[in-house]
């Protein structure tokens, strides 16, 4: 399938060591390969990242504050 618009959302998860509380950053998108065996990560500029790297489809207002 080939798809010119990300699929995917990447998110950087840290926890909070005090409350036990998770904060997701949105760090990037991802785009399908066209024989649907691979992505493309595309990370937003100039992030720094550390902690666990989440993977998630996209919402349709995820596409629309894109726009």
């Amino acid at each position: 399938m080939s798809n010119k618009k990300p699929t995917m959302n990447a998110y950087i998860v840290n926890k909070n060591e005090s409350t036990g509380d998770a904060f997701w950053t949105k760090v990037g998108v991802l785009f399908e390969h066209e024989d649907d065996k691979g992505f493309n990560l595309v990370l937003t500029p100039g992030l720094s990242v550390s902690g666990r790297l989440v993977i998630r489809e996209r919402k349709p207002a995820d596409a629309q504050a894109e726009e």
